[in-house]
């Protein structure tokens, strides 16, 4: 017997698939061209190892979608380093030391907890970032489990369908899914399991169905209440077969993170560079195909032959003999078919249709810096500039609506856990409230304006410091410095506190002080010795009495 919110649900998600109709069309397009993962828009989920690059000619598209995932990840999300850290959203906090002391040591398990071995971070957060580039969409889900702590998994768009609030914020997220049977036993309980398919577990286990995962803001939520009613999303596991809920739970915040390349104002789904140059992509492998067809046939060209056919067929095997090829006169009769075809004229065609590829995976933006080694260090910060410019509307709006919702999504988990540190009672007093501060290699690019004007400020001034060296005093050459270190990258670890920079310039100022005693103590005793032996020689010799 069907249950009537697993009634609503199956109805609201047939309204998000026909929604979104048209964009599988040119999803699909993209993915028969683009990706050689599988056709998971051709209905073949269930179907492994599926042939997917049969339709790919020229592998322009999919290497440039590999390189645009790979910069994302080193822009964004480095594996290398520590692109965020925690701060706090009070002015008044932001200089107390154990409050500093509690958000270096939360961003320390933070980072831990996501890139723990169990957790996978690294690998599905570049499968999300390779669903933006080809798709112009792409998902990951952030779950906790026992004993692992964080767990994370990139969603394939063909399973993932979301709607949007008043103010553009994902809110509800249907995941459309394929497990077997002997998975959604292990995975909700064989009790949990209609009769029908109980009756099909033992019989087939690795039989499939679908399920659909719904999670959307809770309806009934009431902060007082200890059970799924008391998390601001309701969480449904609908068996679409028997119309039936496996599992209603809740989470406390968003588990699925929805990040976009662009979109249009009426639409809810991203555009990504795949669709942009998708007309690109297409004439680029017909092109080559045509080309290929050119190359073959000046290779191996047709031949043209008598059209009495008194010559047998020629066997065109190395050595072999052909006889009644000449005529009496030793002419050939059989000829080459010669000039079919301008293979360079397409070459040509083809290297601008790549070139147009690649800008839009930005991949020559990339380029920049790497084709041209020997630039100044203002010429290198005026191009790393412009590359923060162009960067930022893109690959911005991926940290905001991907990232941030992952990391909200982790310091959830965590404080659930109990893993992070006991907060201070100050920041406890003004609300806990704890803001995201990106240091990711793209932030930096967009602070590499104040690098460029530090430096050409300086240039600028050369000449006037040759005249007139007092004008340096208006610049505060320690937070030039700071700035210029935190712009081109310079890890935390080599830089010095103020504190720290304060005590040894103390330091060295004693150093001076005693120097400079030292250096006149031999000019003291002289003077002294000196003083000594004229006092001595006017005792010795006193002044006479005066006269009358």
């Amino acid at each position: 017997m069907s249950d009537s919110r697993a009634d609503e649900i199956l109805r609201q998600h047939s309204g998000m698939e026909s929604d979104r109709a048209v964009f599988e069309g040119h999803w699909r397009e993209i993915e028969e061209r683009v990706s050689y993962k599988g056709r998971y828009f051709q209905n073949q989920t269930d179907t492994q190892g599926t042939k997917s690059t049969d339709r790919i000619f020229d592998v322009t598209a999919p290497l440039a979608c590999d390189r645009f995932a790979a910069a994302m990840e080193s822009m964004i999300t480095p594996r290398t380093q520590r692109w965020h850290k925690l701060t706090v959203a009070t002015p008044e906090l932001a200089d107390d030391q154990d409050v500093k002391a509690w958000c270096d040591e939360a961003t320390d398990v933070l980072f831990a907890a996501r890139y723990a071995p169990s957790a996978n971070f690294a690998s599905q957060v570049h499968e999300s970032y390779w669903s933006i580039g080809a798709y112009g969409t792409g998902g990951i889900f952030v779950d906790d489990s026992l004993g692992r702590s964080l767990v994370y998994r990139a969603i394939h768009l063909s399973e993932l369908f979301f709607a949007d609030d008043m103010s553009g914020r994902i809110d509800k997220v249907h995941r459309r899914q394929r497990p077997t049977l002997r998975q959604i036993a292990q995975r909700f309980g064989v009790e949990a399991m209609p009769p029908k398919l109980r009756a099909m577990l033992e019989k087939s286990p690795e039989a499939r169905t679908e399920v659909i995962h719904c999670v959307k803001p809770n309806e009934e939520f009431d902060s007082r209440r200890s059970d799924y009613r008391g998390r601001k999303f309701a969480s449904y596991y609908v068996l679409q077969e028997t119309r039936s809920i496996l599992e209603t739970s809740g989470y406390r915040s968003m588990p699925y993170c929805i990040g976009r390349y662009s979109t249009t104002p009426r639409e809810v789904y991203g555009r990504g560079p795949g669709m942009l140059v998708l007309p690109e992509i297409k004439m680029l492998n017909e092109m080559r195909k045509s080309i290929l067809r050119a190359a073959q046939k000046a290779v191996d060209p047709p031949l043209l032959l008598p059209e009495d056919g008194l010559l047998r067929a020629f066997d065109l095997r190395a050595g072999s003999l052909n006889y009644g090829g000449v005529d009496a006169n030793g002419n050939p009769l059989v000829t080459a078919l010669q000039g079919i075809g301008r293979v360079d004229i397409g070459e040509e065609m083809l290297a601008q249709c790549r070139t147009v590829i690649n800008d839009a995976f930005l991949v020559t933006l990339f380029q920049i810096l790497v084709e041209t080694p020997q630039m100044t260090a203002t010429e290198a910060m005026l191009r790393a500039q412009e590359k923060g410019q162009l960067l930022a509307p893109t690959m911005g709006r991926a940290q905001s609506e991907m990232i941030g919702p992952c990391i909200e999504r982790e310091l959830d988990i965590l404080a659930a856990a109990g893993q992070l540190p006991p907060m201070p009672e100050q920041l406890l007093e003004a609300g806990g409230l704890i803001e995201i501060a990106y240091e990711s290699p793209l932030n930096r690019l967009q602070k590499s304006e104040d690098g460029v004007g530090i430096l050409r400020t300086l240039e600028a001034l050369g000449p006037l410091a040759q005249l007139d060296p007092t004008i340096v005093d208006v610049f505060d050459s320690e937070q030039g410095a700071r700035i210029m270190a935190e712009v081109n990258g310079v890890p935390s670890k080599v830089m010095r506190s103020p504190k720290r920079v304060q005590a040894i310039r103390d330091g060295r100022a004693e150093q001076q002080q005693l120097g400079e005693v030292l250096q006149a103590a031999p000019i003291a005793a002289t003077t002294a010795k000196t003083l000594a032996e004229a006092q001595a020689v006017a005792r010795n010799n006193p002044a006479p009495l005066p006269l009358g």
